[in-house]
């Protein structure tokens, strides 16, 4: 990689309005986090005094009961990118090829790029039909952003049984993953798992992640890793995160809920694609997206531009936040928030 590459090559857009007075559904973090992290966040001033411990055992542990795997098997990461850019680091040369889903999140067909690679894309609905011969790299995300698509656990450990046969190294991003009953595939052989605390426990700032791998992937990525590459208040504020279960399965109630009273109310403007995520994907249809969008920011909310994701031409992707606020967007986009049928107004949106 060079930095003529790195240069030409830009930055992907990831959503988030900085105004601060639009409600933000343009990007898709918690609008919740744990009860009790910004006081464990601020005690972890003491130890900012100090190097963090290396490896830092306790995260470890927390990360590995969390995701059912070996703490040998984990990898601390400066959030869920960095553990995205160490395992295609590890398996993309120049003129490698690497198998990408679209639509997706454009960042990994950057890292491919930069590191000398092109992208192979397929559908990302079809991703776990395709063959994974010949390329060095292939990529899940699961649930699938923008499309929330979620894909069944026997499928991918097919899949990945059919990247180990090709000698095809499996990333599996689980962004998203948290907020659905699905288990991980962390500690699958031939796989590296990317996690971040991010999403699920609404803390991007942090950067706080993992990478999860066996053998010899996980050998390369424990010596392709920083020593103290996590500070102490990410480290303490991340083990504690990932030890809220009674908070996860909180969240993962209150999106399923407010998932499926958005997508109904929605459906009588839109064309609502199925989600497991939290968030919608909107086909606008005929409508101009650029008007869709200014209308939903006129009257105080941001959405995002889905345009922006491969394939995607006519397309608004919105989060799921919390029931009053979820009113305020569906009356942004000119929808009815009972669902009963009264969406006559998004067709002016």
């Amino acid at each position: 990689m060079n930095r003529e590459r790195a240069a030409a090559l830009g930055r992907e857009p990831h959503g988030s309005s900085d105004d601060p007075d639009l409600l933000d559904f343009s990007a898709n973090a918690n609008p919740e986090v744990p009860e009790g992290v910004e006081r464990v966040y601020r005690a972890a001033f003491e130890r900012a005094r100090t190097y963090p411990p290396e490896p830092p055992a306790a995260f470890r542990a927390a990360a590995a009961d969390y995701v059912d795997c070996d703490p040998e098997s984990v990898v601390p990461t400066p959030g869920g990118l960095a553990a995205i850019r160490a395992a295609v680091a590890l398996a993309v040369d120049d003129s490698d090829t690497a198998l990408l889903p679209a639509p997706s999140f454009g960042e990994y067909a950057r890292e491919v790029r930069l590191h000398g690679g092109e992208p192979s894309f397929v559908d990302a609905d079809r991703v776990l039909d395709a063959d994974p011969s010949g390329h060095a790299l292939a990529v899940v995300c699961t649930p699938n952003n923008p499309t929330g698509t979620g894909y069944d656990r026997d499928a991918l450990l097919a899949f990945a049984a059919r990247c180990r046969a090709a000698g095809t190294v499996l990333l599996v991003d689980e962004a998203f993953l948290g907020f659905t009953e699905r288990e991980s595939l962390a500690g699958t052989d031939g796989v590296v798992v990317a996690r971040a605390l991010t999403k699920l426990f609404g803390l991007p700032g942090i950067r706080t992640g993992f990478a999860v791998a066996t053998g010899d992937l996980v050998a390369a990525l424990r010596g392709a890793r920083r020593t103290w590459n996590l500070g102490a208040p990410a480290l303490a504020t991340g083990e504690y995160c990932l030890r809220q279960d009674g908070f996860v399965r909180e969240t993962r109630e209150r999106v399923r809920r407010e998932r499926e009273q958005m997508r109904a109310a929605l459906a009588e403007g839109y064309d609502v694609a199925p989600s497991e995520a939290p968030f919608l994907l909107l086909d606008v249809g005929d409508r101009d997206v650029d008007r869709v969008i200014e209308r939903a920011r006129d009257r105080g909310v941001a959405v995002r531009d889905a345009r922006s994701f491969r394939g995607l031409d006519s397309h608004v992707r919105v989060a799921v936040r919390r029931p009053a606020e979820n009113g305020r967007l569906l009356a942004a986009l000119g929808v009815d928030a009972g669902g009963d049928g009264n969406g006559g107004e998004g067709a002016d949106v």
